[in-house]
């Protein structure tokens, strides 16, 4: 029964998506909150069934210790009902963790970090990763003698200036 009210919870979450912050907060109100109340009046209600050594105990111990946490998206409507898209931003960074066991210092640990944090932007911006780095190679030796550093705003990954091809869509954004 809870099975059922929780993937419901999820499908309706999904519909709310589409409203703006302010109307998704009120619904999630009406027929959301409801759905989440008889969630945790349920898991406190079974919690005494099981071990709390089972996974199952385990689940419901971290549901009820995480309870104000796993409730905030009932509070704003900006919030989304789970990190699914936090989880997925991130996995390819766990991923590749594995592989940057070789990057033994700390100048190397910067130099990624660095490296990391201008490909994640490239993609919040929509544009070609490899493409955009091939274009910042191509692009930075040619100012390798300049003193000021403003020819970097047009290098930018939200810069106009962009070629086309850096960008995914046809279309720039301005």
């Amino acid at each position: 029964m809870v099975n059922t009210s929780m993937l419901s919870l999820f499908k309706l979450e999904k519909e709310l998506a589409k409203l703006s912050a302010e109307e998704r907060l009120h619904q999630r109100h009406l027929i959301i909150a409801p759905l989440v109340e008889a969630f945790f009046e349920w898991v406190k209600t079974k919690k005494d069934a099981v071990s709390a050594k089972s996974e199952t105990g385990k689940g419901f111990t971290y549901c009820l210790n995480q309870e104000k946490y796993l409730r905030e998206f009932l509070t704003n409507g900006n919030v989304p009902m789970d990190n699914s898209a936090t989880e997925g931003t991130i996995r390819g960074f766990c991923i590749g963790r594995k592989n940057w066991r070789l990057i033994d210092t700390v100048a190397g640990a910067k130099s990624s970090a660095i490296l990391y944090s201008i490909a994640e932007t490239v993609k919040a911006n929509d544009l070609k990763p490899y493409e955009y780095f091939e274009f910042l190679l191509g692009e930075i030796p040619k100012y390798m003698n300049e003193k000021s550093l403003d020819f970097l705003q047009d290098l930018l990954p939200w810069s106009p200036k962009l070629p086309a091809k850096c960008h995914k869509s046809k279309t720039i954004k301005e």
